[in-house]
C-alpha cells in the first residue's frame, strides 16, 4: 500500500506550485492549491525503473516510435476503457498543449473559430489567442452536474460556422465525465456541421468510484470529421516534469502532417528518456497504484465536503472526475478580490480564482485536492477563516 499521507517537501525543486507561487499570487511562502499537479511521489516501481536509468547515466537522443511506447498506450486504453486503438494511430508529443496548438494550426485557418465549453482550462484561452484564432464559448449549464447546453452549442455551430470543437473530457475545472449520450450528441453535431473534434482527455484516470471514462475514439466508427485525442500519463501519475505526452490521430494524412510539424518544423522528435520510461511503466504496471490514489482522493473530497457542506456561502459538491474541487461562492456578500486579499495576506493560502477559467467562474474557487490529507484539512480551515474575516 502506498502511504499518500506522507508529506514530502517540494521546496527547492524549482516547483511551479511551491517555489514560484509568488509569480501568480504576489507573495512567497503560501500554502498552495494552484496548478494541477500533485504532492505525491510517483509509484515505487516507476521510481526503481528511473533509478536504474539514472544509475546507467546515459541520456542520448531517444526514439518513441516503437511497440513498447505505443503498445503501452493502446494497452492502457484497451484495459481501462475497453477502447481499441491501433498502434499506428499513436504519436509522441512534448505536451498536451503542444498537441492542441499543432492541431489548431493543422485544422483551422488564421482567424478561424474554435468552440469550447466554458469555464475551461485557461491554457485553452491562451493557445487559441496566440494561434490568432477566435474563441467561441458555450457556457455549461449551472446545475448539479454542469450539463452541456446542446441547443446553444448547436446554435453556435450553425451561426458561427467554426472549424473545430475543443472538448475537455473529463472537464477542467468542473470535473464532469461526459456520458455516452452526451458524446454521441457532440459527434452528431460535429458531423452535421462539419466541425473537427479535438478531445483533451488528460484527466481521464482520476475518477470517483463507479464513474467510467469514455474516450471519444471509442466512437470512431460514428465520427465523420477530423478527430484527435490528446492525453498524457503525467496528470494521473504526477510526472509532468519528465516531459512526455501523446496524441492519437486515426487519419493517416493528418497524422503525417502532425509528424512533419513535430519533426521537421519544430525539431522535437526525440522523446525525453525518463518520461518515456515512466509512461511505459505506469501504463503497464501501475494500475493498482492508480486505484489506491483514486481511493485516497475520494477520501479527500469527502473530508473537504464534510468541512464545507453546511457553510452558508460555499456550495461544494464531489465531482465525477479529476482532483480539482470547484467551489461555488456566488452568494458570498463580498467580491472575490476582497476574499483573495484576506486569503493571501492573512491566511497565507493560495487557491485559484475561478475567473481564471472564464467569466462563468468569477465567484468560484478551484481547489487542488491532489495532496496529503493534512494539507487539505489545513487549506479548507484557512479558507473558512478567510471567509469569516471578510464578512
Amino acid at each position: 500500500m502506498t502511504n499518500f499521507d506522507r508529506v514530502i517537501s517540494r521546496y527547492g525543486t524549482y516547483s511551479t506550485q511551491w517555489d514560484y507561487i509568488q509569480d501568480r499570487f504576489g507573495e512567497k511562502n503560501l500554502l498552495p492549491f494552484s496548478i494541477s499537479d500533485m504532492d505525491f511521489e510517483l509509484p515505487s516501481g516507476t521510481k526503481q525503473v528511473l533509478n536504474a536509468a539514472v544509475e546507467k547515466g546515459i541520456f542520448g537522443y531517444t526514439r518513441w516510435n516503437h511497440k513498447e511506447f505505443k503498445g503501452a498506450i493502446s494497452g492502457w486504453f484497451r484495459r481501462q476503457f475497453h477502447t481499441q486503438l491501433k498502434d499506428d494511430w499513436i504519436v509522441y508529443s512534448p505536451s498536451v498543449i503542444y498537441s492542441l496548438s499543432t492541431a489548431l494550426q493543422l485544422l483551422s485557418k488564421r482567424a478561424g473559430k474554435i468552440v469550447t465549453l466554458t469555464p475551461c482550462y485557461d491554457a485553452f484561452f491562451n493557445t487559441i489567442k496566440e494561434n490568432h484564432q477566435q474563441l467561441i464559448s458555450v457556457s455549461l449549464i449551472k446545475n448539479e452536474r454542469f450539463d452541456i447546453d446542446f441547443s446553444t452549442l448547436e446554435e453556435a455551430f450553425k451561426t458561427e460556422q467554426p472549424e473545430l470543437f475543443l472538448l475537455c473530457n473529463p472537464h477542467n475545472p468542473t470535473g464532469r465525465a461526459f456520458t455516452e449520450e452526451e458524446l454521441l450528441t457532440i459527434i452528431d453535431l460535429c458531423n452535421r456541421y462539419q466541425v473537427g473534434l479535438i478531445s483533451d482527455e488528460i484527466h481521464m484516470d482520476i475518477r470517483r468510484s463507479g464513474i467510467d471514462h469514455l474516450p471519444v475514439l471509442k466512437f470512431i466508427k460514428q465520427i465523420k470529421v477530423p478527430v484527435m485525442l490528446v492525453s498524457s500519463a503525467s496528470k494521473s501519475f504526477n510526472t509532468p516534469g519528465l516531459g512526455c505526452s501523446y496524441c492519437v490521430i486515426p487519419d493517416e494524412k493528418l497524422r503525417d502532417q502532425f509528424l512533419t510539424v513535430l519533426k521537421g518544423r519544430d525539431g522535437l522528435s526525440s522523446v525525453p528518456y525518463l518520461g518515456l520510461l515512466a509512461l511505459q511503466d505506469c501504463y503497464t504496471h501501475q494500475e493498482l497504484w492508480l486505484q489506491e490514489l483514486n481511493h485516497y482522493i475520494d477520501g479527500n473530497f469527502q473530508v473537504m465536503h464534510e468541512q464545507l457542506k453546511n457553510h452558508p456561502f460555499i456550495s461544494s459538491y464531489i465531482p465525477e472526475a479529476s482532483y480539482l474541487a470547484w467551489l461555488d461562492l456566488t452568494t458570498l456578500p463580498v467580491n472575490m478580490a476582497q476574499l483573495q486579499k484576506v486569503l493571501i495576506q492573512q491566511e497565507k493560502v493560495a487557491i485559484m480564482r475561478g475567473e481564471t477559467y472564464g467569466a462563468e467562474g468569477s465567484m468560484y474557487l478551484r481547489l487542488n485536492l491532489g495532496a496529503p490529507r493534512e494539507k487539505i484539512l489545513e487549506g479548507t480551515e484557512r479558507l473558512l477563516r478567510g471567509i469569516q474575516a471578510v464578512l
